[in-house]
């Protein structure tokens, strides 16, 4: 193990226009650790993952990857206080976090493989022979084997995410970021992505997961969080958090999830 978490959100804080949306979150995510976090609409789930790549910057606090400060560098008498650091730089950091989107966001005009192999050779500089055949590897890892040559149109919802799995892994990212990877997708077609990320998660990879699929979370999660108003309201053992938790309003937004008729909020976040 690491002298330093993977993940690490110290006091953070986020808002638009005035109104809050994160309220001073503090996390660790270790290495080779798994975690969901849940709860409703709007409460920052989703602006909490999206300010660890930088792509939403804090308002205040700070983030850490594998110990290197996201999107600033220190200053000041004592590295006290924290200056932005220049957008090709932030550019470099992204490179190692991967994320995967709701809506896959392929290229349409590219192929599968094409997509796969565009990162690699752009941002890291991968010769065209090597990042074709890490590609190829990335593809029969996420089940597509045969299907290099098929666009986005010709593959179902489900294939599409895969292939977007493939192309941020194909980035070799000290970390995975998922925002509702499945809420996009039919039913019938969950079931393969959420195998992709438990065979991921699996290999070890370290992955924070913004999620509705409660069974996903429960049999896969190191740790699940629940998020509430800007703020972690509490985090555990799935078992605990998702079988027994702690605060009411958890058991509230957990109820709400078990009655179909009462929708708790699961994708779009402020």
């Amino acid at each position: 193990m690491s002298e330093h978490p993977m993940i690490r959100l110290v006091d953070l804080h986020k808002g638009y226009s005035g109104t809050p949306v994160l309220r001073g979150v503090d996390l660790e995510v270790a290495r080779g650790e798994v975690v969901c976090l849940i709860g409703a609409s709007g409460s920052g789930k989703s602006t909490l993952l999206r300010c660890v790549n930088h792509l939403e910057v804090p308002d205040a606090g700070f983030v850490e990857v594998d110990g290197e400060l996201i999107g600033h560098e220190p200053t000041g008498p004592g590295g006290r206080r924290l200056r932005a650091l220049p957008e090709r730089r932030v550019r470099r950091q992204r490179a190692g976090i991967g994320m995967v989107f709701q809506n896959f966001n392929l290229f349409p005009n590219l192929t599968a493989l094409e997509n796969v192999v565009e990162a690699p050779m752009s941002v890291r500089g991968l010769p065209r022979g090597e990042a074709t055949s890490q590609a190829h590897e990335l593809l029969a890892q996420v089940g597509l084997a045969g299907r290099e040559g098929s666009y986005p149109r010709q593959l179902s919802g489900g294939q599409q995410q895969r292939v977007a799995i493939a192309r941020a892994l194909a980035m070799r990212p000290k970390v995975m970021l998922f925002d509702e990877p499945t809420s996009a997708l039919d039913p019938e077609l969950v079931a393969e992505v959420l195998q992709t990320m438990q065979e991921l998660a699996g290999r070890g990879m370290t992955m924070l997961v913004v999620t509705h699929e409660l069974a996903f979370a429960r049999d896969v999660a190191h740790r699940v969080a629940f998020v509430d108003q800007g703020r972690i309201l509490e985090s555990g053992p799935p078992q605990s958090v998702l079988t027994d938790p702690r605060h009411a309003r958890t058991r509230a937004f957990l109820g709400r999830l078990a009655r179909p008729d009462t929708p708790a909020g699961s994708s779009h976040d402020g």
